[in-house]
C-alpha cells in the first residue's frame, strides 16, 4: 500500500519515546493499538507497562541531560520531580522508588520535593 511506510516513519519516533514496540498488523494482542491509514491496518503498536514506561522515560531525561540524574544538583534535581508528577509518574506502583533511585537520593527526599512543590 502507497503511504505505509512514510506512516510508520511518522510514528515510530513517538512509539519510541513512550517505550512502546511497533508489530505488524497480524500480531497484535487484544492489548495491542492497531493503527490504520486510508481504511488499511498498517502497524500496530505495542504499549508498554506503566512501570517500564517510567524507566524509559527517566533514561530518555538521562540522555538529554548527558549525565546521570544522580550527578544533578538539588534544583536540577526538584525540577525534574515536578517534571515527572505533571508527567503522573508517581501515579505508578513503586514510582517515588524508582524517581529516588535514579536521582540518587532517598523516597523521604522525593517525598520532600513533592510537598514543597504543593506548599505544604
Amino acid at each position: 500500500m502507497t503511504g505505509e511506510e512514510p506512516f510508520i516513519a511518522a510514528v515510530k519516533p513517538l512509539v519510541d519515546a513512550m517505550g512502546g514496540q511497533l508489530l505488524p498488523p497480524d500480531e497484535a494482542g487484544p492489548e495491542d493499538v492497531v493503527l490504520a491509514w486510508e481504511g488499511v491496518d498498517v502497524v500496530a503498536v505495542r504499549l508498554p507497562q506503566l512501570a517500564d514506561s517510567l524507566d524509559h522515560i527517566l533514561a530518555a531525561m538521562e540522555r538529554r541531560q548527558g549525565r546521570p540524574l544522580a550527578d544533578l544538583d538539588r534544583k536540577a534535581k526538584q525540577e525534574l520531580v515536578r517534571s515527572l508528577e505533571a508527567r503522573g509518574a508517581f501515579a505508578v506502583r513503586h514510582g517515588v522508588e524508582t524517581v529516588a533511585g535514579a536521582l540518587g537520593v532517598s523516597r523521604f527526599t522525593v517525598y520532600n520535593y513533592l510537598n514543597r512543590e504543593k506548599g505544604t
